[in-house]
């Protein structure tokens, strides 16, 4: 996707995001230079990840990261699993509006998901801590599935003792981004 056409989709989705996040309550701020922190948060792991056929986000909520990492790789098959309903009918409206054909969104808890494919990519924010995701995602992950896990500050302190092959940490301010 060009850069203008991704920039648009991010307008409309500021736009949404603001009509809908006041009633809803979907997200923090609604302010549009926060919105804009939280996508570029999103989107700036697709400067060191391996490019994927698949994704799949856990705990979408509002749509971090998973409808802007759908918006920026419109190529990739993406899953976005919510497990509440006021934010699925927000997810599903955007998707609508953007047009968006390469995204299923699923209202389920992640491990009551059933894909008769392996993901590429497995991806969360701020849902829980790693060893509980890894174990919360296995019967979707193959042997060659990637995880990209946007952690805060405790990061270093939710990876001792797992065994993560090729782990590697991307600090950016106050972010983690955790890969392997």
């Amino acid at each position: 996707m060009g850069d203008s056409q991704f920039t648009d989709k991010c307008e409309t989705f500021i736009k949404l995001l603001q009509q809908w996040g006041k009633v809803h309550n979907l997200s923090g701020s609604l302010d549009r230079d926060s919105i804009m922190v939280n996508i570029e948060d999103s989107i700036y792991p697709l400067e060191f990840i391996d490019d994927f056929d698949s994704f799949l986000d856990v705990g979408t909520g509002a749509g971090y990261p998973g409808m802007i990492l759908a918006m920026a790789r419109p190529n990739a098959k993406g899953y976005l699993v919510e497990p509440r309903a006021k934010r699925v009918a927000f997810l599903h409206f955007v998707n609508s509006t953007l047009g968006l054909s390469n995204l299923h969104i699923l209202q389920s808890r992640v491990e009551d998901v059933k894909l008769d494919e392996k993901i590429d990519l497995i991806t969360s924010r701020a849902v829980t801590n790693t060893k509980l995701l890894l174990d919360l995602t296995k019967h979707l992950s193959g042997v060659n599935t990637k995880y990209l896990f946007y952690k805060g500050t405790l990061v270093n302190d939710e990876v001792d003792g797992l065994d993560l092959a090729n782990k590697e940490i991307v600090q950016r301010g106050d972010r983690n981004y955790l890969y392997f």
